[in-house]
């Protein structure tokens, strides 16, 4: 067991009062994720106490825990296991030299973090830690802190938001040195009075925790790229837009088509070029690409390393994994499981990627509502129907209330022999999909995660539909 924290040290970090002796080798909120010699962090929620799966984490090997009320087995007691569970995170970020990037945006956090992950872990030999999933929010990213070895060399932390002034907590406790946002869109839109500005200024609060010359890494191409320029520059000693246009710091000169998908890049870095290649399919990705490029270069990492580990990325499940699912019909179908979340601004990059995607078959949408976008719901749900006419698909399922608005604006331009159908949840729709798949068809998967479209997807590559 490699040891990450002692309890002395624990509670040294937390003001709590140690049981006996003990070390462990990882942190855990979540008694089902806990392996042997984890530590478990019995959080009290609204609807949920950690302290009532105590027994249960340390069945499964933990080899302590973090509880506010005393327990039978190893622990460290204090008087709020939240607060602990931050301080503990405050504790692993200051005992470390370790260069940290933090990522937040609208689209594309997650695979922009893992890349950057692979990227950096390559060039340190395995000393770079990122936070694991989408641990991005006010439990999950100190999760991820406390988690980070001491002899780690670049940390890459993601931090999301749904309302104003949490990334301006988060970003406080991770204390990036280069804060990356990937792009701005009207996710969670329904959360802001403000509309898109009101996003644009909360994941500028990412800004907020900066080191001492520390760098902010914004989108040129946004339309508010000016006025994240504006707040980057309160706290950052360096900013550096990416993208397309000829005056951003990091843009691609030339993109090209991958011959076995993905894509070709060119790109200039200030007084550098680097050409690479992206596994990744999509313009969305070449953007990414920028982004990572710019970051890596932020804190010293090499970007060589970066272009190799570009393009070895494969997808993400939920966020562009490829799936070939064998039929009970005969043959194959390829399913692209992009079901963890959407939002206007993924949507429309995803389904104008799918409109080019090469098929012997038939395409496939199944497309589940967009979330939290308040009373602009109707609006960007009918605003879909252009770009999934576009798509060439033959089959189009929906899923959720919402995409009734959809549905309607489909109507009125669908070309015969196109099948729609609107199904009220993902058993629905996954019997509808069931209908239409054959050989040679591909599949695309796409809704908010609250629909649950990922049990689809499941069952698809399992068999079980």
């Amino acid at each position: 067991m490699t040891e990450l924290w002692t309890s002395a040290a624990i509670a040294d970090a937390v003001a709590g009062k140690a049981s006996g002796d003990f070390a462990v080798a990882g942190v855990a909120f979540d008694s089902r994720e806990i392996g042997p010699g984890d530590l478990f962090v019995a959080l009290k929620g609204e609807h949920s106490d950690g302290h009532l799966h105590v027994e249960q984490a340390f069945a499964s090997g933990a080899a302590g825990a973090i509880v506010s009320q005393p327990v039978d087995g190893p622990h460290i007691l204090v008087s709020d296991t939240v607060k602990a569970l931050d301080s503990l995170a405050i504790a692993s970020r200051s005992r470390t030299d370790t260069k940290i990037i933090g990522v937040t945006g609208s689209v594309g956090k997650t695979g922009t973090k893992e890349a950057l992950f692979a990227a950096l872990d390559r060039c340190s030999f395995g000393k770079a830690h990122r936070s694991v999933k989408s641990y991005n929010n006010h439990v999950g990213v100190p999760l991820s802190l406390s988690r980070m070895p001491e002899d780690t060399q670049y940390g890459i932390f993601e931090m999301g938001m749904n309302h104003a002034h949490e990334l301006s907590a988060l970003t406080r406790l991770v204390r990036p040195h280069a804060a990356l946002i990937t792009a701005i869109a009207p996710a969670h839109i329904g959360n802001f009075a403000n509309g898109e500005l009101g996003i644009v200024d909360a994941k500028a609060e990412i800004f907020e925790g900066l080191m001492p010359g520390g760098t902010a890494i914004i989108p040129h191409d946004s339309p508010h790229c000016a006025r994240l320029r504006k707040k980057a520059e309160r706290h950052a000693e360096h900013v550096i837009s990416f993208g397309f246009d000829a005056g951003a710091d990091v843009r691609a000169i030339d993109v090209v088509a991958a011959p076995r998908g993905g894509s070709l890049v060119t790109a200039k870095l200030g007084d550098r070029s680097l050409c690479f290649t992206i596994a990744e399919a999509g313009r969305h990705w070449v953007s990414n690409s920028l982004a990572i490029l710019a970051a890596v270069r932020a804190v010293d990492g090499d970007l060589a390393t970066a272009g190799l580990a570009l393009a070895e990325m494969s997808g993400i499940d939920g966020r562009g994994r490829r799936h070939l699912v064998s039929l009970k019909s005969g043959g194959t179908a390829t399913v692209i499981d992009e079901s963890y979340n959407a939002n206007p601004a993924s949507m429309k990059a995803t389904l104008q990627h799918f409109t080019s995607e090469p098929c012997t078959g038939q395409k496939i949408l199944l497309l589940g509502a967009m979330g939290e976008l308040g009373e602009q719901s109707a609006h960007y749900h009918s605003a879909l129907a252009d770009d999934i006419l576009l798509t060439g698909a033959k089959a189009i399922i929906l899923v959720g209330e919402d995409m009734a608005h959809t549905a309607a604006k489909l109507e009125q331009g669908l070309d015969r022999g196109v099948k729609m159908s609107h199904a009220a949840s993902a058993s629905d729709a996954l019997a509808e999909v069931a209908k239409s798949l054959g050989d040679g068809d591909i599949l695309l998967v796409k809704g908010s995660n609250y629909l649950g479209l990922s049990s689809a997807v499941s069952a698809l590559v399992s068999g079980e539909y």
